[in-house]
């Protein structure tokens, strides 16, 4: 069980980043496209914010590591 929570805690984090960069950047080329001379403003903030998103998804991972290689241990072991 310790496993299946480990690929659902990475796989949710994976799928969340991937929609959070899709929707980010079909809005990104949308305002670009609208208003062309404030696209490198957008630009900085959009790789800010890509940033972010993606620490999500790597919080996700150590989380789930730390779950694997500290909790599961105790629990009876994985190993």
């Amino acid at each position: 069980m310790i496993y299946i929570a480990i690929a659902i805690i990475i796989g949710m984090g994976a799928l969340g980043t991937a929609i959070g960069f899709g929707i980010m950047g079909g809005k990104f080329l949308e305002s670009s496209a609208r208003q062309p001379e404030l696209a490198p403003q957008l630009q900085v903030k959009m790789f800010i914010l890509a940033g972010l998103i993606d620490a999500i998804s790597m919080i996700g991972v150590g989380v789930a590591l730390y779950i694997l290689f500290v909790v599961a241990p105790g629990l009876g072991g994985v190993y």
